[in-house]
This record gives structure tokens, sequence and C-alpha cells, in this order.
């Protein structure tokens, strides 16, 4: 669903991408792990074009991510043209960036209706179902200011579900949440990793919900993939020096 393939990324002179090679398959839940400033909140917004690369390439569905193939050559798309095909990957963020003068059902199905021009009655009545989903039931009418972090965070991940997504991305979702609130939202995610078929692309410092959730645990330092597997083994038993530090510090 997802290929990554020899993607580099430069700030400047600074390459903050080396050489990233990663497939992510249909239905599949893939955890990037690393200390902060390795290279994995960029990368994922990489993936929906919301960072160029500086070379390689992105495909999702088959489909190639912010460019044109012509003539052997990449060829940037146009803003709009991009947006377009940005609907297709949901994205939830740290900071929830929920409309604060619309009610939740309206923060929902407002995408839906103005930018795929569904019906508003149907819009509505998905986006009713997936708030029910994801535990806030009861509370279409109400306003950000008036929820918890959590439940604010539990709104975005129902905005991006119902663009209908083809992959989901999530950057450190729970970072930005007091220590009781994280576990609502994990609870919410591990829903739609275990029963929802949705694929999805974590980049999370939640080991247990690595463990747990992830089909497979990427460990990613200074700009590049280190180690990956299923998490058994890169959590439990990691190969590399630098993973075996990195999980030493976070999990003692």
């Amino acid at each position: 669903m997802v290929h990554i393939q020899h993607v580099d990324k430069w700030y400047g002179n600074n390459q903050v991408l080396h050489d990233i090679d990663l497939a992510v398959e249909e239905g599949e839940t893939v955890c990037l792990v690393g200390p902060s400033g390795s290279g994995k909140s960029t990368l994922l917004r990489c993936v929906n074009h919301l960072e160029e690369i500086g070379a390689g390439s992105v495909w999702v569905d088959g489909e190639l991510v912010g460019y044109r193939l012509r003539n052997g050559r990449l060829h940037e798309l146009r803003e709009a043209d991009a947006c377009r095909k940005r609907v297709e990957v949901g994205m939830v963020f740290q900071h929830f960036n929920l409309f604060p003068h619309m009610t939740v059902l309206e923060n929902v199905s407002f995408a839906p209706i103005t930018v795929k021009n569904e019906n508003k009655a149907e819009a509505r009545e998905y986006a009713r179902s997936l708030l029910e989903r994801v535990g806030l039931a009861g509370r279409e009418g109400a306003y950000p200011s008036q929820l918890s972090g959590g439940q604010q965070q539990r709104v975005a991940i129902a905005r991006a579900l119902a663009m209908r997504p083809k992959v989901m991305l999530f950057d450190e979702p729970t970072s930005a949440l007091d220590p009781e609130l994280v576990g609502e939202v994990l609870a919410v995610m591990k829903d739609l990793a275990l029963t929802g078929g949705v694929t999805m692309l974590v980049v999370t410092h939640e080991m247990g919900f690595a463990r747990e959730v992830g089909d497979r645990v990427v460990f990613m330092d200074a700009g590049r993939i280190v180690e990956q597997g299923p998490p058994a083994q890169v959590l439990g038993d990691p190969q590399h020096e630098r993973t075996k530090a990195f999980l030493s510090a976070v999990l003692r």
C-alpha cells in the first residue's frame, strides 16, 4: 500500500533522511520508533507530500505521491493536484487542529462535504457512526473547547477517517496529552489496527502500543532505518547496538 523508495531529504545543507527504503502492506500497522530528531515525523510527512523529498519516490496504492513521472524524470505536482491526492492519506497530528468555531459533528463532516462533495446528510450520518466508533456518541453538538485533550484527539481521528483514506498516518498522537488521557486514544488506535483493516503508519514513543499492536517496528536513528522486524524481535531482542542503547534508556 505504501512504498518508499530510496528517499533522501535535506533542510538546506542538513540531510535528515538517508536512502529510506520501506514497504507497508495493505492492512499492516507499522510503528516508527527512535529518538527525537531521528527523522520519523519527517518521513511520515513525506508520505502525503507535506514535505518535499530530495531524491527517491513515494508510492501509495501504486500511485506516485506529489510528483508525476515524465520522460524518466519526476516533476512536482501543482499544489491543487497534490491536495486532491492527499485526501487518500489521513493524518493525525500531535496537536488536534480542530476548528474551534465548529461542533464536533461539523469538524468531522466538513471535509467530506466541502472537498469530496458528499451529500450533507449522508456525510453527517457517517460522521455520527465514526464518533460512536471512537467513543464520542452523544457529543456531536459539543465544541472543541468543551472536550478534554483525549476527546479532541479522538475527534481528530474520526475526522481523518471520514475521508475514507487508504492509509492513516499518526504523528505521535499522544505526545501532547496528559498521561491519564493517553490510554483512551491508544485504545481507539488499537481498535482500528486490530478490527478495522486500516493500513497504519505510526510514529510513537509508546513502546507498549508498538509491542502489542504493531505488525512491524522500524527503529530509526540519525535519518536512517537501523533495524526493523516483528515487535518481539526489535523490542525484545534487538540486534543493533544503537537499538539496544535506545531501548535500554526508554524501557528502564
